[in-house]
């Protein structure tokens, strides 16, 4: 006798609507209150991607919402499997990456604070997430379930694109459902175009300034307008530095580009030294401002979609609006000068071109780096970018290499990710496989720590399991590096940083991963084989690697640029949860 149809639930409509708005692909874990909605997704067209930690599956959909530019969906359980998102969903928050985390819920009953006593209760789950994510959205009965999903598709992508929380009790998810399955959904952000009056004055500002400079922030990479960017840069004749998540904004090798060296006092000078800086895409936060010591003399011009980062740090003229939009009013409006017209840093009218002044700032970043005997760092970092494909990109967790990485790392036609918004352990590696899952045609970096990289070790199953291109480079030194640095040039001697940690090449091995152990020396080649060889890899560096010195710690103390601490005395890096 012929089995049943089975009914289609509450579940169905999720993944009904998930589709109707586009997605492809959904990462997550199961967990017993959110099965109605994971046997749905096995009828669907959808692909599934399960990591083993729900923390490195949010991870996961941050990375293939940043590469793909359109909402990552993430489905999880109630509970510990929902709390477990909290960090990589605070990671998303700061990095803009437009991720919709699905929980389910105990069942309705037990809703509204009541104590009922069911598995993962919490009084009020949802609370857990609103100081972190866009909006909460909430779903009681199951014809509600496709107008949430809609809604919260588009508050994740409407600018400043973020994460977003929907939840679902256990019930719905599993109620018999009878209405035609979901085929089509809107669910369009609104636009956020520059006010026409506030571009013009912006306009004249640049256009008369003698010495304008660009800062080029993530916004400007999110919003894809590099083309913009660098229409509006060569027609101002305009210096262009980027903040680390600002990378690839702008190119490395540009005449005019300054890179992102933002951690220097020769940067941080020029920028201030600007008559009119037009900050587009950061809200010129700790990182970007060479920790709020950055003191413009000048007038600023700031773009900003996040209306709470317009004129947060230094008064500006505040323009509201998507980077890419505002960029193409800007273009248009400016009156275009010939190359080598503008005035150049420390200059007060056209001593010198752009280009020449942004060659000259770069030589004395050159001179300052060089002078502090880190031969093996330069080394390390010059053999990743030789070992990777110029269109790969690279997921960095918190760890030494990763911030030399945020100022001397040319990202080229890939792209550079970290963890820096958040600033937690464990980002490179789950990133790494989400951005292989949007694309398992091009292989993709990961680099971590040997402390970062035990956050991840079980994801080592999921590369397997998958089969995905993502080569791992752990920097082995023993410990937590840069809370070792910190402690023992504050304390005289570092406590809770050194760590036993596993033979990763054996352990990888034992995943079915391949796996080499490397040196300085054979780091290109041993990269870049694993690199072009199918499926995951893992490299393992043993290596204790130093800082560059910091130029904030007494950026003022005697009025002279670059005269802060040696190179032993740590990175300019304060958060504790790095390493």
């Amino acid at each position: 006798m012929p089995t049943a149809q089975r009914a289609r639930h509450g579940g169905d409509l999720v993944v009904e609507s998930l589709t109707a708005l586009g997605a492809s692909t959904v990462f997550g874990l199961p967990g017993q209150h959110a099965l109605g909605a994971f046997d749905a997704l096995r009828r669907s067209g959808l692909t599934y991607v399960g990591l083993r930690v729900e923390n490195n599956a949010g991870f996961a959909a941050d990375a293939f919402a940043r590469v793909t530019g359109t909402v990552a969906p993430l489905l999880v359980s109630t509970g510990p499997g929902a709390l477990m998102t909290l960090a990589a969903l605070q990671e998303s928050a700061a990095a803009s990456a437009p991720v919709l985390a699905i929980g389910s819920q105990v069942p309705t009953a037990g809703l509204g604070g009541g104590r009922k006593g069911y598995l993962h209760e919490l009084v009020d789950q949802k609370a857990s997430f609103r100081d972190i994510v866009k909006s909460v959205h909430t779903v009681r009965t199951a014809s509600q379930i496709p107008s949430a999903v809609a809604a919260a598709w588009a508050s994740a992508l409407e600018a400043p694109a973020g994460p977003v929380w929907l939840e679902i009790p256990q019930d719905v998810l599993l109620a018999p459902v009878s209405v035609p399955p979901v085929t089509s959904l809107r669910a369009a952000p609104r636009p956020l175009p520059p006010r026409p009056e506030l571009t013009a004055e912006a306009a004249r500002l640049l256009s008369a300034a003698e010495r304008p400079v660009i800062l080029a922030g993530g916004g400007v990479v999110r919003a894809g307008a590099r083309q913009e960017l660098r229409a509006l840069a060569e027609a101002l004749d305009a210096p262009v530095t980027t903040t680390f998540g600002g990378k690839g904004a702008f190119p490395w090798d540009h005449p005019l580009s300054l890179q992102s060296w933002l951690e220097d006092a020769h940067t941080t000078e020029f920028l201030e030294d600007a008559d009119v800086l037009l900050v587009v895409g950061s809200g010129l936060g700790e990182l970007s401002s060479n920790y709020h010591t950055f003191r413009p003399r000048g007038r600023l011009v700031q773009i900003e979609a996040d209306l709470g980062k317009l004129e947060s740090n230094h008064p500006a003229l505040g323009i509201h609006a998507d980077a890419r939009e505002a960029l193409a009013a800007l273009a248009e409006a400016v009156t275009p000068r010939p190359p080598g017209t503008a005035g150049t840093a420390g200059t007060a009218g056209t001593a010198g071109t752009a280009a020449k002044a942004a060659a000259g700032l770069l030589t004395r970043v050159r001179e300052r780096i060089d002078a502090q005997g880190l031969e093996l760092e330069q080394r390390v970092l010059g053999a990743v970018r030789d070992a990777l494909p110029d269109d790969s990109p690279s997921f960095w967790d918190m760890t030494i290499l990763s911030y030399w990485a945020w100022s001397a790392f040319d990202p080229r036609a890939g792209a550079l990710h970290s963890a820096q918004g958040a600033g937690g352990l464990g980002y490179g590696f789950p990133a790494a496989l989400g951005a292989a899952a949007a694309d398992p045609g091009r292989p993709v970096l990961a680099v971590s720590g040997d402390g970062g990289a035990m956050y991840s070790i079980a994801e080592l199953a999921t590369a397997h399991q998958y089969r995905l291109p993502v080569t791992w480079l752990i920097v082995d030194d023993g410990g937590y590096g840069i809370l070792r640095e910190y402690m023992t040039d504050t304390f005289g001697e570092a406590t809770a940083t050194e760590l036993s940690r596993p033979d990763f090449v054996t352990l990888a091995e034992s995943f079915g991963v391949p796996a080499v152990r490397t040196t300085p020396e054979r780091l290109r080649a041993d990269l870049a084989g694993a690199l072009a060889a199918p499926g995951p890899s893992v490299v393992v560096l043993p290596a204790l690697l130093r800082m560059f010195a910091p130029t904030h710690l007494d950026r003022f103390a005697d009025g002279g640029p670059g005269d802060g601490p040696g190179p032993d005395q740590g990175c300019s890096e304060p958060d504790p949860d790095q390493g």
